[in-house]
């Protein structure tokens, strides 16, 4: 039987050094690698890694999902990082929690913890 082990997510971006310098600065993320033609980088935190690619201008066009635990502090720590929150944290009608983020080209990322009850 075929079995899905992990996905890594491709976003666009614009200035592959600025949004490299925004994953690490302000979410903590590591760059694990990068195409000699600086136009792809790997970041990765705690087994997650998001693929960015250099993208025509504009805005950017991803969106992403990242269960977590610890989002009370997840939250506190970006904050205090300077990343662009998009919504603070909300309880959904299903029971879970969940916070969202904007990559400095306008990518969304949501992190989600999942109810708890």
């Amino acid at each position: 039987m075929p079995i899905l082990h992990r996905v890594a997510p491709e976003l666009p971006v614009f200035d592959l050094p600025r949004s490299i310098d925004y994953y690490e600065g302000k979410l903590g993320f590591r760059t694990v690698m990068t195409m000699p033609e600086g136009d792809y980088a790997i970041v990765e935190r705690d087994g997650v890694a998001i693929h960015l690619f250099t993208a025509g201008q504009g805005t950017g066009s991803g969106s992403i999902h990242v269960f977590t635990e610890g989002l009370d502090e997840l939250y506190l720590e970006f904050e205090r990082a300077g990343a662009r929150i998009k919504q603070g944290i909300v309880r959904k009608p299903w029971g879970n929690r969940d916070f969202r983020i904007l990559d400095d080209f306008g990518n969304e990322i949501k992190f989600t913890e999942p109810n708890q009850d």
